[in-house]
């Protein structure tokens, strides 16, 4: 039995999300991900009009004559969630916290996914990997997989994205889609995040609340890093604390933006309390422009 606040939060987020995909990201997602899955079906003789980088050269070598490896669309595929619940993600100074903002992202993106017939998943970790709802479709477990991330009680507090991806390896076999939803205050990754994102589509969603971006003018107060327990004061009313606080910001944002492209990693970087559909459906139409491109 799940708590009035709970159940009136998810029934929030099932009716908004459900009306975006219908208004918004219509077809964004199936003209995108549909057909991006592909899994072999046979080798055969090569015919007249079959394309040449089809050939498979190491049978055609054995057998004389050229053969092609024939592939065929996957009839649904398998969309993961990889999302980062550690201390940090209870952070917002909107009207909502990091991690309520990935369960809404997470309950768009799955409602666009079981319409195009999709399976969706979920993973959701911390300093280690805490839970894994394996793929399935349908409606209520859209609905789960919400509730979950929102009634999460983590035990770790700290954000290990190396591990979750390890284990993401261990758990996806064949190709799927994987959204890793955090706000990437880890290190430690790359090499991971390069090979996972070799097998499978990876696409990086990073959230960050406004005031991580900006300091407000509130006087001196005291600052707690959620996950690490240190505590700092810092004098707000110093335009030059100010300044050099979304300085550094700003150069955070860069070097994931720069790690990321360098791991040919898409990334959608959102921020609580703005309109995330703005964001998805840019992504979603360049994913467009460059599958038309090749």
């Amino acid at each position: 039995m799940i708590d009035k606040e709970l159940a009136k939060k998810i029934r929030y987020i099932q009716i908004y999300t459900s009306k975006a995909v219908n208004d918004i990201l219509a077809g964004e997602y199936h003209s995108v991900f549909k057909g991006s899955g592909m899994e072999f079906e046979e080798v055969r003789q090569y015919a007249p009009g079959d394309e040449i980088r089809s050939i498979d050269w190491n049978v055609t070598a054995r057998a004389g004559e050229p053969y092609i490896k024939r592939f065929v669309e996957e009839r649904d595929m398998r969309v993961m969630f990889l999302v980062d619940l550690s201390a940090s993600g209870a952070f917002g100074t909107t009207s909502q916290t990091k991690n309520e903002l990935a369960a809404e992202l997470t309950s768009l993106l799955s409602f666009s996914a079981i319409k195009n017939n999709d399976r969706v998943g979920l993973v959701a970790f911390t300093d280690e990997v805490e839970h894994y709802i394996p793929p399935k479709k349908g409606t209520p477990h859209v609905l789960r997989l919400v509730r979950e991330i929102l009634s999460f009680k983590p035990k770790g507090r700290k954000t290990n994205i190396k591990g979750a991806l390890e284990y993401m390896a261990k758990v996806t076999s064949k190709r799927c889609v994987i959204f890793l939803i955090s706000d990437f205050i880890d290190s430690g990754y790359d090499k991971q995040l390069r090979i996972l994102g070799k097998k499978h589509d990876v696409i990086a969603i990073s959230l960050t609340d406004q005031r991580e971006r900006e300091l407000t003018k509130a006087g001196m107060f005291l600052a707690r890093d959620a996950e690490s327990g240190e505590e700092v004061w810092i004098d707000s009313s110093s335009k030059k604390v100010r300044d050099n606080y979304a300085k550094q910001a700003k150069l955070r944002e860069l070097e994931l933006r720069d790690k990321l492209r360098s791991l040919k990693v898409d990334h959608i970087p959102l921020c609580t309390g703005e309109d995330y559909n703005k964001g998805l459906v840019r992504f979603f139409r360049m994913r467009e422009r460059r599958k038309a491109a090749g």
